[in-house]
């Protein structure tokens, strides 16, 4: 009898609970139906009555980027085009023509070219500004129909003009297929030491990196530096595929956890692995994110490679891709992933956003948990990954991370490119504190390099639209430009590689960037001389 009791009452609660779940599946469906609904009648009340004519796509397009834009960053629409764009990406080629580019009001700037494709055998050079296509103008248009014109189906031809210092100039380029290395350059640094660089995580990133260790184990690589800094990450699989060469098969790398728990997955080492006592130092930085955060995160909690430089990203989210309807997709967030020690190095709680100042709290500020590795180490979860070794520079101030942000750099890169027809050799070029002086005089008629309370300034200026004050506006003007002056002044340690790199890739490409990183880049020789010394190696390996 008792049991039977028990029974009717698990079942009661058991009813009760799908009774509320139904309820409250369908509120939540209705008032999403209500919604749309709402929108569905004011745009076709603003399609039919308003006074001028509107532009549906245009219109719905903004409506949900403005929708997303109250989430997290990494969540968003894409139209068909956008579409495209992304699958190149993933897919690592495309029909074109070789550079990489800014979309600009005038036409299609040239920020880089590509060694050996078309747009490079043709003599283009960063800095041109290419401002028609097939006589068709390019001044003012929007960045998705420039995007257009110079992608096609490789062999098929465009004509082009390119306005180069005031000097208009006629070309033809063949499109072709671009194929996007993701492992742009990796040598012998000394006679045992080996060095790759992986620059995103594509569908060609584990493939590239596993050629790479393979010829340099044939040129005589018995330690590996793994430069992962500034890589933005991308696919899943690819960061567990290149963890999976250097740990052994059947090892978590990461766990994804969120709220469809169908999503939920564990994902393991599947393979035999390339190496598992090649010693290792993976190189990050502040830029390193997400699939990168995956692989230097599962290497540390294995203690299988000594992890340097500066904290990672703090990326701990992970997308996914959504069909929608007409061709356009949603990418959206679904979990947070955890790494093998279960530490999420998410570092923004989106979800807790200040509605008023919209600031993105930390999860760090409610503290910050320890984790262990394999062999005992501690290790922190609450923003990134934190290297074992690290490499100290000054604290970047605001001002410093509005200029990395501007193209102020790049402009400062192609005046003297212009300017100067060579440079020395790619290993002994050096940008040095006084060339940093003529950069802060270059700044002076620069637009690019604003910061906030430049802005802000200007804008209540203009509304005053006093000429009283004009001289006083002039004075706090100046007063603003130098104090911005002086803060990168403070940070010439992280501005000046950034600056020669780029005079440096003017010149000699990207792979003249990494040739000289390896005489001259301090985490390199950082790497280098930690990996000739075993036993220091081994001592923070084992957390002693």
């Amino acid at each position: 009898m008792k049991n039977n009791k028990l029974k009717k009452q698990i079942l009661t609660i058991g009813l009760i609970g799908m009774i509320f779940l139904f309820f409250s599946f369908k509120s939540n469906f209705f008032e999403v139906a209500k919604q749309i609904e709402i929108y569905n009648t004011l745009f076709k009340e603003l399609n039919m009555y308003y006074v001028d004519e509107i532009n549906p796509a245009e219109l719905t397009e903004k409506a949900i980027k403005n929708t997303l834009n109250t989430l997290d960053p990494y969540t968003n629409y894409y139209t068909e085009q956008d579409v495209e764009n992304a699958k190149i990406r993933r897919e690592g080629e495309y029909g074109g023509v070789g550079i990489n580019v800014f979309y600009t009001k005038e036409g299609i700037q040239i920020k880089e070219v590509f060694k050996g494709f078309s747009a490079d055998k043709i003599g283009l050079k960063p800095g041109d500004m290419i401002i028609s296509a097939d006589n068709q103008s390019l001044k003012n248009m929007e960045t998705e129909q420039l995007s257009m014109f110079l992608k096609g189906i490789p062999e098929s031809k465009v004509l082009v003009e390119i306005n180069r210092q005031g000097k208009i100039i006629q070309k033809e380029i063949t499109r072709e297929k671009v194929v996007l290395n993701p492992v742009p350059f990796f040598e012998i640094l000394d006679a045992e030491t080996g060095y790759i660089v992986l620059t995103e995580f594509n569908e060609k990133a584990s493939s590239e990196v596993k050629n790479a260790f393979r010829e340099l184990k044939k040129k005589g690589m018995k330690k590996l530096v793994f430069d992962l800094r500034s890589n933005p990450g991308g696919l899943l699989m690819e960061a567990v595929n290149i963890s999976n060469f250097f740990i052994e098969k059947g090892k978590i790398i990461t766990s994804t956890k969120g709220k469809v728990k169908n999503w939920n997955a564990t994902y393991k080492t599947s393979n035999e692995p390339l190496d598992l006592e090649i010693p290792i130092v993976v190189l990050i930085n502040r830029r390193s994110a997400s699939a990168s955060e995956i692989v230097s995160g599962a290497l540390q909690d294995y203690d299988r490679a000594v992890i340097l430089g500066e904290r990672s990203f703090g990326k701990g989210l992970v997308q996914r891709y959504r069909e929608l309807t007409y061709g356009t997709q949603l990418k959206i967030t679904i979990s947070k992933y955890y790494t093998p020690s279960g530490r999420c190095i998410q570092e923004l709680d989106y979800t807790n956003r200040d509605s008023k100042s919209g600031e993105v709290p930390k999860f760090s500020d409610k503290g910050i948990n320890k984790f262990k590795t394999e062999k005992g180490r501690t290790v922190y979860d609450g923003g990134g990954v934190l290297p074992d070794v690290k490499m100290t520079t000054s604290i970047q101030s605001k001002a410093t991370e509005t200029l990395l942000k501007s193209k102020a750099i790049f402009n400062f890169g192609i005046d003297f490119f212009q300017k100067n027809p060579s440079i020395s050799s790619v290993e002994n070029y050096h940008f040095t504190k006084s060339d940093f002086k003529k950069f802060t005089q270059f700044l002076v008629t620069d637009t690019t390099f604003v910061i906030k309370q430049e802005k802000l300034f200007k804008d209540a200026y203009q509304v005053a639209n006093n000429e009283a004050i004009s001289k006083e506006y002039e004075k706090i003007k100046q007063q603003l430009f130098d104090d911005k002056i002086k803060e990168i002044i403070d940070n010439q340690d992280i501005i000046i590689p950034v600056i020669e790199e780029q005079i440096i890739r003017n010149y000699y490409y990207s792979e003249g960037v990494y040739q000289h990183h390896l005489k001259n880049d301090q985490a390199i020789l950082e790497a280098v001389k930690l990996l000739q010394n075993n036993n220091k190696y081994s001592q923070i390996l084992s957390g002693k």
